[in-house]
């Protein structure tokens, strides 16, 4: 391969990059998997990703705070934070740092989910208590915080 070409794979890479990160922030990993799917090779794209990092287009500091803040705003439990962070290459410890700055009260936001989804009324018996159970755990929280917001709407 010729010097131009390179450099034509290296241009056509850092412009799908830059096109990627203007709609919106990604995770290193993420852009890299997006850019190798356009055909771009391993190195080129490693070039680009240290290019748009070097350029502070591109950081995963920034990526996690947006995505922690973005799924706490939803209502996701901090399980699924956790696990969705580390499925776009988000190394555990930064993404529990950003969700330790988030002012969160976990419990608040299981009972708000529970509520919203199951009304007010606890759970009638423990067929239902599994049901909602089995809901506020597939909404990222842990199994202490389903416990309690589920024990006390029982025992009203």
């Amino acid at each position: 391969m010729d010097a131009d070409a390179g450099a034509d794979d290296f241009d056509a890479a850092y412009e799908a990059g830059v096109r990627l990160l203007a709609r919106r922030e990604h995770a290193s990993r993420e852009l890299q998997r997006k850019l190798t799917a356009r055909g771009f090779s391993e190195a080129v794209t490693r070039e680009v990703l240290d290019r748009l990092v070097q350029e502070r287009y591109l950081s995963d500091d920034r990526f996690t705070e947006a995505f922690v803040r973005q799924r706490c705003e939803q209502g996701q439990g901090p399980l699924k934070i956790i696990a969705a962070l580390g499925e776009r290459g988000i190394d555990e410890s930064l993404a529990r740092h950003y969700l330790s700055l988030q002012e969160v009260d976990w419990l608040t936001q299981a009972r708000e989910a529970r509520r919203r989804r199951f009304g007010e009324a606890p759970p009638v018996d423990r067929k239902e208590w599994a049901r909602q159970a089995r809901f506020l755990a597939s909404r990222g929280f842990s199994s202490e915080q389903v416990y309690r917001v589920l024990d006390e709407r029982a025992h009203e």
